[in-house]
């Protein structure tokens, strides 16, 4: 029985919900499951406004319904909207500014091509960003960088992989990017633009789960971006994508943190370079020489 099936003779629902705390507890564990997310209690407000979007949609009246009809169908569509539901996908262009620099110079003495993984891509601000810069400081030489933007959430990716953005979105950057990296839009894209297309030729989107047990990543990579993702994970998940990350790098390579989170305790791994900047330690960076 499909979901719509299942739904049709349920009358319609009213305004609220009653998410039990048994019903939360299974929803933590499933997330977490499903793509390393650990929720604290504090979320639990979160939890109940985002999925309770998912309960309207399908007509259903209780969460716990819901969570059986997930746990019913383990490989079912809705676990990707149960997943995009719980993400949080807050970006802007060129956030935490102080990256970029330490970007544009460690790329100038990268040999050619030039590769970047952003790994928490959200709607495509970041991994724009990253081309911009790259295109900044490699000129002509740009042309053979590229930067692979992957995220867990499909409905985040399919925005930034359109590269449209309102004029608030781009309202802090220069008027300068702003004529050299985007297009204004007319008609039905009035009050909007789009990146140009020879920025989106060097960014590739596609879905990634940290947590899956393989990543269809080919390359190795002079620059990982994993910002403000890891404060979602528990410590034991961060330490298991570090050991994950370094393979992928090359033995120059620098991993960009976000501004909360310190990976210190993966010294063995990786060691800091500056500001929530990190490199190979010595040892593992030998070992991928």
């Amino acid at each position: 029985m499909n979901i719509n099936q299942q739904v049709a003779a349920t009358s319609p629902v009213g305004p609220d919900f009653l998410l039990t705390d048994q019903d939360f507890s299974r929803i933590c564990t499933l997330i977490h499951e499903r793509a390393g997310i650990a929720l604290g209690a504090q979320k639990r407000q979160m939890v109940y406004s985002r999925l309770a979007r998912r309960l309207r949609e399908l007509r259903l009246k209780e969460f716990s319904t819901y969570l059986g009809f997930l746990e019913s169908d383990p490989n079912g569509d809705e676990w990707q909207l149960f997943t995009n539901a719980l993400t949080t996908n807050l970006t802007a262009f060129f956030r935490e500014a102080h990256h970029f620099p330490v970007l544009a110079e460690h790329v100038q003495k990268c040999p050619q091509p030039v590769t970047v993984w952003c790994s928490a891509a959200s709607t495509g601000e970041e991994p724009y960003s990253i081309a911009m810069t790259l295109i900044e400081a490699l000129g002509s030489r740009a042309s053979t960088a590229s930067v692979v933007a992957t995220d867990i959430d499909t409905q985040v990716l399919a925005k930034g992989e359109a590269g449209i953005f309102t004029m608030e979105q781009v309202s802090k950057l220069s008027t300068e990017r702003l004529k050299r990296f985007f297009l204004k839009g007319s008609g039905a894209l009035a009050g909007k633009v789009r990146i140009r297309p020879e920025v989106a030729a060097m960014v590739k989107f596609e879905q990634l789960n940290l947590l899956a047990p393989r990543w269809a990543l080919k390359e190795s990579f002079d620059a990982i971006f994993c910002r403000n993702v890891m404060i979602y994970f528990d410590k034991p998940t961060q330490g298991k994508i570090l050991q994950r990350f370094a393979p992928l790098m090359k033995p120059h390579g620098l991993l960009f943190a976000g501004h909360s989170e310190n990976f210190s305790f993966a010294s063995q791994t990786f060691k800091l370079r500056g500001q929530t900047v990190y490199e190979l330690a010595p040892g593992r960076a030998m070992a991928q020489a």
